[in-house]
């Protein structure tokens, strides 16, 4: 993967990298955690200018997530109903409940969400379905991956040829998400298999 990204850049430049970035919002496989840095020792090392790759960076970003937003847009609110009706387990209260907390939340959740590994990407289809305003998404989604984006290319910045030593680090709080993640999805199958066992045992009783 590594080499790819560095033919990209060399061949695009800073374009390269905010291509790459774009299109780790739409493929989390390709994570942010090495081409930010990357591109931050790219940079150090003279291939290309250090704003021209924020600015870019950023771009990939706000674009990637854009796609996303109107991917969530078109899906709407009446038909992400219908496939949380066919999702086993899953009940269209919980989608109200996550609708009235995104709507309540919803600024702050696009702004940090930019900064959590995996709900980077995910973050944006919400935000369309419940059809945020455009410029708001717009201005925090920037905002937010402004800042990110910063933080990881002058870090690759300043390590330098131990750049990938960002991606060891910030690895171990990217499997910390999916265990939280993953814990939360078995805590929550694990109530609703026990509201439904008593949800027999009351209508056999």
């Amino acid at each position: 993967m590594t080499e790819w990204l560095i033919d990209l850049m060399e061949m695009l430049g800073a374009p390269g990298a905010g291509l790459a970035i774009a299109l780790e919002n739409l493929f989390p496989p390709l994570p942010s955690e090495v081409i930010l840095p990357l591109a931050g020792f790219a940079a150090s090392r003279g291939a290309m200018d250090l704003v021209a790759v924020l600015l870019w960076t950023t771009a990939g970003s706000v674009i990637g997530a854009l796609a996303l937003y109107w991917v969530g847009a078109l899906l709407g609110r009446e038909r992400t109903l219908a496939l949380a009706a066919r999702i086993p387990l899953l009940k269209v209260s919980d989608i109200a409940k996550t609708e009235a907390w995104f709507l309540k939340h919803g600024r702050k959740t696009v702004f940090f969400g930019r900064m959590i590994p995996i709900f980077r990407s995910l973050i944006s289809v919400p935000a369309g379905v419940e059809r945020m305003p455009l410029g708001v998404f717009t201005l925090l989604t920037t905002a937010g991956s402004l800042l990110w984006n910063t933080v990881f290319v002058l870090t690759g910045w300043t390590l330098g040829e131990n750049w990938s030593l960002v991606e060891t680090y910030v690895g171990m709080g990217t499997n910390a998400v999916i265990a939280t993640v993953l814990l939360a999805v078995l805590v929550f199958v694990g109530v609703r298999l026990v509201e439904r066992r008593k949800g027999r045992h009351a209508v056999g009783g």
